[in-house]
């Protein structure tokens, strides 16, 4: 009941209003039975206007966290994710994607629409990256079809590491849904996901216009980070070799300085 409050009600109409998006493709969506809709994930603001273009409630699964925060601040976390489509990670599994694998299924097992960003974690740079073969795992053990998505404009309103963006347009734009009922039974097939997930990849690939890079979104981020380092401590170096203070740097200067004027008194010196 709050997810429909909020999205027809209380958030919903703010953000058509303000935002104005624009979908394509909402017929490529099943009005009915469960569906996985595949998307890019550029903004935490995704979750937000992907289900506003439709009529159907779509659920993804969240941190456990936001759902047993104690305190009156826990409570309003909780009702929030819950009534906007958030569910937490089953913990009863052995880890977080088995857990995530667990709750995807029910919700899929209930006839509904449930979301996944195969890429595991907001793109930091705007480009698509390598998806996880989860999403190929649960479409082959629910049967349900992947409806490939893409959101675009959102890592402009809400872009990420920064409190606000600007205004502009989102789009959402629908692909036909994804039949792989051809590879039933070869969900441990590893080289069988690989192929599943990079179809799906390709798809969302072509709806967003988005660069594709083949490398995990996580690790991609780890080296970002790390070369930004490398180039701090870089820059650090060279202003501190600039700035000392022992007088090295005019030293230098006079050494430099000084092989000019020894070459040109050669000749001199050899005239004489």
């Amino acid at each position: 009941m709050l997810y429909w409050f909020l999205k027809w009600i209380a958030l919903g109409p703010v953000l058509r209003l303000v935002f104005r998006p624009k979908a394509f493709g909402v017929d490529n969506v099943p009005e009915v039975g469960p569906a996985i809709l595949a998307s890019n994930h550029l903004s935490y603001a995704d979750w937000l206007f992907m289900p506003l273009t439709l009529n159907r409630r779509v659920t993804f699964v969240a941190k456990a966290e936001y759902f047993t925060t104690p305190g009156i601040k826990g409570w309003f976390q909780k009702k929030f994710f819950t009534g906007a489509g958030q569910v937490p990670i089953d913990r009863s599994g052995a880890n977080a994607a088995e857990g995530a694998m667990k709750s995807a299924m029910r919700i899929l097992g209930q006839g509904e629409l449930f979301g996944i960003y195969p890429e595991g974690t907001r793109s930091h740079d705007g480009r698509l990256y390598r998806g996880k073969t989860g999403v190929a795992r649960l479409a082959l053990e629910s049967g349900a079809p992947v409806v490939p998505c893409a959101v675009v404009g959102t890592d402009v309103v809400a872009p990420n590491g920064k409190v606000y963006g600007t205004w502009t347009r989102p789009v959402v734009r629908f692909g036909k849904p994804l039949d792989f009922s051809r590879y039933a039974g070869m969900e441990n097939d590893r080289y069988i996901l690989r192929s599943i997930t990079d179809e799906i990849m390709y798809e969302i690939m072509r709806l967003s216009g988005q660069e594709y890079v083949d490398l995990y979104a996580a690790k991609a981020k780890e080296l970002d980070k790390e070369a930004k380092e490398k180039a701090k401590q870089a820059a650090a170096a060279h202003r501190s070799e600039a700035d000392a203070p022992d007088g090295s740097g005019s030293d230098r200067a006079d050494r430099d300085g000084a092989s000019p004027d020894h070459t040109g008194d050669g000749p001199e010196q050899k005239a004489s």
